[in-house]
C-alpha cells in the first residue's frame, strides 16, 4: 500500500474518517484494474487530497482517470455505485430486480400486496414462468458499508413461510416455490449462516460466490440508467419515474430520450457510451 496523507474525507452520512488508501486500492483491484493503473491512481488521488472531501468526490475523480486507461474496467468500477445511485427511496431498485428477472424469461409484477395463510404482506418483486413462482424481498441501502443483518432474513424467511402456506393464480394456480432476499450490499456472516441454514435464497452484491447481483447484471449487459456520464441527474430522475431502470431500454426506444428533452447530439452521445458499456 502506497503511503498517503492524513486527511479527513466526508461519508455520504455526513461521518468524518481518515482517507483509507487501501479501500480503494481493494475496490480498483476487484474491478479488475491492473497494478500499474492503481498505483497511478491512488498516487494521484494522494496528491489530490484535501480536508473534508467527499467519498463521492474522490470515486468520480478514480472513475474519470480509470476511463482513460481502462475503459471496461472503469465500467465495472462504476457499477456497484450506479445501482447505489438508484436510491435513495428503495422503489427504483425494486424496478431494477424486477428487470433483471424480466430478461432472465419471467413475468414481474413489482410493489403488490399478497395474503399469506395468516396475514397480508407487501412484496417487491413477484417473478414467475411456467416452472416457478418466486416472490422477493428487496433490500436497498444507499450506503456501501451497510449490510443486511440476521435480523432481516429472519423476518424475511417468517414472512415466506406464511407466503407457502396460500395457493396463488400467477399463470395458473400455484404455490410459492421460492423466497429470495436480494440486496444491493452484502451479508453479515450470521445471515449467511441462518439462510444456508433454513434454504432462504439470499443474492447480494457479491454472493452467492456465482450468481450474486453483480454476475446478474453483468451477464445479462443490464446495466442501470445511472451508469450513464453523459445523462443528468434530473433527466435520469425523469426516466426512472417513467420507470426506465435499464440502459439497454433506452436503446429499444431511443425515442424517449427526446420526449424528456434531449436533443440530438446529446442522444448520439448517450447511445454511444450505452454500447461502450
Amino acid at each position: 500500500m502506497q503511503k498517503t496523507k492524513e486527511i479527513f474525507i466526508t461519508k455520504s452520512n455526513g461521518e468524518k474518517e481518515f482517507f483509507d488508501a487501501e479501500k480503494l486500492e481493494s475496490s480498483l483491484v476487484r474491478a479488475g484494474a491492473s497494478l500499474e493503473s492503481i498505483n497511478e491512481i491512488v498516487a494521484h488521488i494522494d496528491r489530490e487530497l484535501k480536508d473534508g472531501m467527499s467519498t463521492s468526490q474522490i470515486y468520480k475523480h478514480a472513475l474519470f482517470l480509470l476511463t482513460k486507461t481502462e475503459k471496461k474496467v472503469a465500467s465495472r468500477y462504476s457499477l456497484r455505485r450506479a445501482v447505489m445511485d438508484l436510491g435513495p427511496s428503495g422503489f427504483p431498485f425494486e424496478g431494477f430486480v424486477g428487470e433483471i428477472m424480466r430478461q432472465r424469461g419471467f413475468t414481474v409484477e413489482t410493489d403488490k400486496v399478497v395474503m399469506g395463510e395468516c396475514v397480508a404482506h407487501e412484496v417487491d418483486v413477484i417473478a414467475y414462468n411456467e416452472n416457478k413462482l418466486i416472490m422477493m424481498e428487496a433490500k436497498f441501502h444507499n450506503e456501501l458499508g451497510i449490510k443486511s443483518d440476521l435480523k432481516i432474513a429472519l423476518y424475511v424467511k417468517a414472512r415466506f413461510d406464511d407466503l407457502k402456506g396460500k395457493t396463488y393464480f400467477y399463470g395458473k394456480e400455484r404455490k410459492l416455490d421460492e423466497g429470495w432476499l436480494i440486496t444491493n450490499t452484502k451479508f453479515t456472516t450470521t445471515a449467511i449462516q441462518y439462510g444456508a441454514c433454513v434454504g432462504l435464497t439470499m443474492v447480494g452484491w457479491n454472493y452467492p460466490v456465482k450468481g450474486n447481483l453483480q454476475d446478474m447484471i453483468e451477464d445479462g449487459d443490464l446495466h442501470p440508467i445511472t451508469c450513464l456520464t453523459n445523462l443528468g441527474q434530473h433527466h435520469t430522475n425523469e426516466l426512472l419515474g417513467r420507470g426506465v431502470v435499464l440502459c439497454k431500454t433506452i436503446l429499444e426506444n431511443i425515442d424517449i430520450l427526446k420526449d424528456i428533452g434531449l436533443k440530438d447530439f446529446e442522444i448520439d452521445k448517450i447511445k454511444k457510451e450505452i454500447n461502450n458499456l
